[in-house]
């Protein structure tokens, strides 16, 4: 095995300690134009215009010469193919969805196919506009690193244009002590591709509940899905309904529910050459239409060992927030899936990485103000949630949240919360959690950990730093942060140092 270089030891500047327990690290991420993704492109439909203007488009592209779209498609090809992995694979999927339109017995020339595809294709800058909002965990390949470093998988909101969220990566390497560097995020981007998911009858059962789907027509096409010996088709189990359900005038409104519903189980796989900073998570069902924001991500341990990574993340369709579950085993593999229960509302649920007492626990905000602990028997239907840490510090006096998922200590749970005080300034503090019962706080800073420094309080959002978290390596606990909304900055602490700063609770 060959060991990379020896990591450079980034002193810090003086000039940006936060106290004398915080170091802010020389090290800035900022948004890069250059990555794109080549997503499809429907013109008219983009918009919102009442008719679609594909028919013309496609008529226009048959009306063209043999030559023409020869000389077209050599340009496309030299020009767009470096920067897209199967670049050619993306323009031929994309045609075959405006293929109806091509009146038989026209058949398309490969080349001619090339030239459609790229009529209904755009490229996406996804960190046009930020790059932000960053959660660590320890990335599933540890290979070739000094003794002392450990490399991070590093989750980022990625903003474009539209204000459109998705969720990239990046990869840095923290250690020994306090060095701390990025690794290059080169190479075309990849939105991955969708394998085939089965939904378990029962948590599929309990959505449509959830989702008020609780009738005759429902339940019928649940049965016929138990009663298949192969997992069930969901269009097989349509098919098998009672007629005299089919007629009954709602039927064909819950039957779009249901598969509404269905639809929001989803798994990307991404290519096993494509390295974690190119693969992009990319909005796929309605209810994120809009973004896919903040993941929290966690290293979850199962009690028989197994280890996972999941995540929760908030799902925007441009009315309404939610929150989504995914879960890989190795980051190349994801799914995604709905949260359900009374506790899976809002912004900013966070996972613990284990299960405490035999149940999965979370931190959530369900009230949009207050941090909050909800329980499942499953990890997927949420309990209503308990007020753990309501806004008590002149920090926190409009709201207080979570920063990312609960880390593990000898001596508590410790929780990195996100406090919006006075002009909406977003600062970072920490409260400590019993090992045992969660719901107990049994310390807390009692000033913030990291608030805006002068440097920090212009970006895209004034005045904001916020993570969706942290983990602690060596006795140290790094933060990768965002700032203003717009870029993402770097911060550790000594864990000891910052326990004993907090003052127990009575």
């Amino acid at each position: 095995m060959t060991l990379e270089p020896d990591p450079v030891t980034l002193e810090p500047d003086p000039v940006t300690l936060e106290s004398d327990l915080v170091t802010r690290h020389p090290l800035t991420l900022t948004a890069d134009p250059g990555r794109v993704i080549a997503k499809l492109f429907l013109p008219g439909e983009e918009g919102n215009e009442p008719h679609s203007r594909a028919a013309g488009i496609v008529a226009r592209v048959l009306a063209l010469g043999d030559d023409e779209v020869d000389v077209l498609v050599a340009a496309l090809l030299d020009r767009f193919g470096p920067r897209h992995r199967d670049y050619r694979g993306i323009l031929t999927r994309h045609a075959a969805i405006v293929a109806p339109r091509v009146r038989t017995p026209t058949e398309l020339s490969p080349v001619r196919t090339l030239l459609l595809g790229a009529c209904f294709t755009a490229e996406y800058a996804v960190e046009g506009a930020a790059v932000t909002n960053p959660s660590a965990v320890a990335h599933p390949d540890q290979s070739g690193l000094h003794a002392g470093a450990l490399r991070l998988a590093l989750s980022l909101r990625a903003v474009g244009e539209g204000h459109l969220s998705s969720i990239g990566f990046a990869v840095a390497v923290i250690g020994p002590g306090s060095a701390v560097r990025l690794e290059p995020r080169t190479g075309p981007l990849t939105t991955g591709v969708a394998v085939p998911v089965t939904w378990e009858h029962d948590r599929l059962r309990a959505l449509l509940t959830d989702d008020g789907l609780d009738d005759e027509v429902t339940r019928s096409v649940l049965d016929a899905l138990d009663r298949s010996l192969a997992g069930g088709d969901l269009e097989q189990a349509f098919a098998s309904m009672p007629a005299d359900l089919l007629r009954r005038p709602q039927a064909a409104g819950i039957l779009a529910g249901i598969r509404s519903v269905a639809g929001t189980l989803r798994r990307v796989e991404f290519p096993a050459d494509s390295g974690l900073a190119q693969r992009v998570l990319w909005p796929t069902v309605a209810s994120e239409s809009k973004g896919m924001e903040d993941a929290r991500f966690v290293r979850f341990t199962a009690p028989d060992g197994t280890v996972d990574y999941r995540a929760t993340y908030t799902a925007y369709d441009g009315i309404d927030i939610r929150p989504r579950l995914i879960t890989s085993p190795d980051l190349r593999t994801f799914t995604t899936s709905p949260l359900t229960g009374p506790a899976a509302r809002n912004k900013g649920m966070a996972l613990f990485p284990r299960l405490v007492g035999g149940r999965h626990l979370a931190l959530c905000r369900s009230d949009g103000e207050t941090t909050g602990l909800t329980a499942s028997a499953d990890g997927l239907v949420w309990e209503p949630f308990r007020p753990v840490h309501q806004s008590t510090a002149a920090f926190e006096l409009i709201q207080v949240g979570n920063c990312g998922s609960p880390i593990e200590t000898s001596a508590g749970w410790l929780v990195l919360t996100h406090g919006v005080g006075p002009m909406r300034t977003y600062t970072v503090g920490a409260i400590l959690l019993d090992l045992a019962d969660p719901s107990t706080v049994v310390a807390a800073l009692p000033e913030p950990l990291l608030t805006p420094i002068t440097t920090e309080s212009e970006g895209y959002v004034p005045n904001v730093v916020y993570s969706c978290g942290g983990l602690v390596h060596d006795g140290r606990l790094w933060l990768p942060h965002g700032i203003g909304d717009s870029r993402v900055g770097m911060a550790s602490v000594p864990v000891d140092a910052l326990l004993a700063r907090m003052i127990p609770r009575a």
